[in-house]
């Protein structure tokens, strides 16, 4: 997990253009023409675009490239206004608050990969499927939405890889055949999906049988939570600043922290973007995040307060 301090850039809206129906894709620089941090793929940033409004897009450009940001961004009717912003307010010339790059959604080194994307899901892995393939590792990609016309890269996918990238509109061929990709565990290979949340639990459920590890999925939106393992309070120990903060059963130790006026980054407050990652150093954590893997929650060295939780009396925090 990345400890290092994130950057807070303002850089300027260079490029916007339409991707797909109802995709844009913006791409960042800086204004006085400095690098970007490096990023790899799987990475993504956040848009701070009102003191309200921050959201996460994932990195679609080329790590390579060291001056451009690109991020392509769907606009979603149900949502809670951060696409409709980007797409209605933001325009090429205005600057924007960008924090990061994070990556919670690292590609593992392999020599085959089964590459899977929803929708919009195919922006982290456009850039897995280009590391693939300059690493020379053997790989296909799955991609499926609801219409050819609403699948953003697709032809330029197509066009660079061939028969590698199977491009799958719902309204012409159905749903991916999942059975017939996942049904046989291969030896030496990675999964990696990213999409809706019904694609995410169908893939999940076909890997079972799977080893411990080969599947790699990213959630956009969070998972549906059950009851907390404890339903009392707890304290939370801060090691760095020395409080002891009381955090009741109504709230997140996100929040209780808050209150006690320590400063803390955060973003999504769902467990779904990682910038409030904390380092546990003593207690049991009740993991309620859609974030890290299953492996990384049993380490219990590291949380995300706005959800999780404690399953003890007292957890240590490094803040």
């Amino acid at each position: 997990m990345p400890t290092a301090p994130e950057a807070v850039l303002d850089l300027q809206l260079t490029n916007r253009t339409t991707g797909a129906d109802g995709v844009v894709v913006l791409e960042f620089r800086d204004p006085s023409g400095a690098d970007l941090p490096a990023w790899t793929p799987g990475a993504h940033i956040d848009l701070v675009l009102t003191s309200e409004l921050t959201r996460q897009y994932s990195l679609c450009g080329d790590p390579a490239d060291t001056g451009t940001w690109r991020v392509a961004v769907l606009r979603e009717a149900l949502g809670r206004g951060g696409s409709q912003f980007v797409h209605d307010k933001l325009s090429e010339g205005d600057h924007v608050t960008v924090r990061g790059p994070r990556n919670h959604f690292e590609l593992e080194p392999s020599p085959r990969y089964v590459f899977i994307a929803g929708g919009i899901g195919i922006t982290p892995i456009l850039t897995m499927a280009r590391a693939a393939e300059n690493a020379g590792a053997d790989w296909t990609l799955v991609y499926g939405g609801r219409s050819r016309s609403s699948m953003a890269f697709a032809d330029t996918l197509v066009a660079h890889f061939g028969d590698k990238v199977v491009v799958h509109p719902q309204d012409e061929r159905g749903l991916i055949d999942l059975p017939g990709l996942l049904g046989e565990v291969r030896d030496n290979t990675l999964v990696y999906c990213c999409g809706p949340a019904p694609l995410l639990d169908a893939v999940t459920g076909h890997c079972d049988g799977w080893p411990s590890g080969a599947l790699h999925i990213e959630r956009f939106a969070a998972k549906d939570l059950e009851e907390p393992v404890r339903a009392e309070g707890f304290e939370v120990e801060l090691a760095l600043s020395g409080k002891t903060v009381a955090v009741a059963p109504e709230q997140s130790i996100l929040q209780a922290v808050t209150a006690a006026g320590v400063q803390v980054l955060s973003s999504c407050e769902e467990g779904t973007c990682g910038t409030c990652e904390t380092a546990v150093l003593g207690g049991t954590v009740d993991h309620r995040d859609s974030l890290l893997t299953a492996d990384e929650q049993a380490a219990n060295d590291t949380m995300m307060i706005c959800v999780s939780r404690a399953t003890c009396p007292r957890l240590t925090l490094e803040m």
